[in-house]
């Protein structure tokens, strides 16, 4: 099978801001009201949860960025994923999405809220399709891109990475 294939089988379209492409599939009817979550971070009633589908290839990749909310990546097909987590304490990580369990990789991973974070295909891969569910439901308005200027500044052991994973 092929990204094409996939994309066209799910319905997949460009995602607008953060790159790859992406459906959502799923959007909880149950909501929580702003005053619901204990620091204030959102400005309104966000939903208990929501899923998409999210499908890298050559040349895409989801750019450096943050949530208010928890988000749960799973592997379902395709070549491995690698992802980096710059962490609030000044550290930070490279995990790899996949199913070769050996080899370290993980099936499902998990990104706390307000974790910068991006990802591309490993070195050689065709394309990966994950899903991403999310918790509280994402908005838009609760997404913030990442300035490559910063996270460089911030996270110089990972400048090569961050570069390559924003566009700014």
């Amino acid at each position: 099978m092929t990204a094409d294939e996939v994309k066209k089988l799910l319905g997949l379209v460009p995602h607008p801001r953060e790159g790859g492409w992406f459906v959502r599939t799923y959007e909880a009817t149950e909501t929580i009201a702003a005053s619901g979550f204990s620091n204030e971070r959102y400005a309104g009633a966000r939903r208990t949860g929501t899923a998409i589908y999210y499908l890298l290839e050559p040349g895409t990749f989801s750019e450096m960025h943050r949530l208010k909310s928890d988000e749960v990546f799973h592997f379902y097909l395709g070549d491995a994923v690698e992802m980096l987590q710059l962490l609030s304490d000044g550290s930070g990580r490279v995990v790899v999405i996949g199913n070769d369990l050996a080899l370290g990789e993980r099936p499902q991973v998990v990104v706390e809220r307000s974790v910068w974070q991006g990802s591309r295909l490993r070195a050689g891969g065709s394309w990966a399709l994950m899903g991403c569910t999310v918790s509280p439901g994402f908005e838009f308005e609760d997404y913030a891109e990442g300035s490559r200027e910063k996270l460089c500044a911030e996270w110089p052991e990972f400048a090569e990475m961050i570069a390559g994973l924003t566009r700014r």
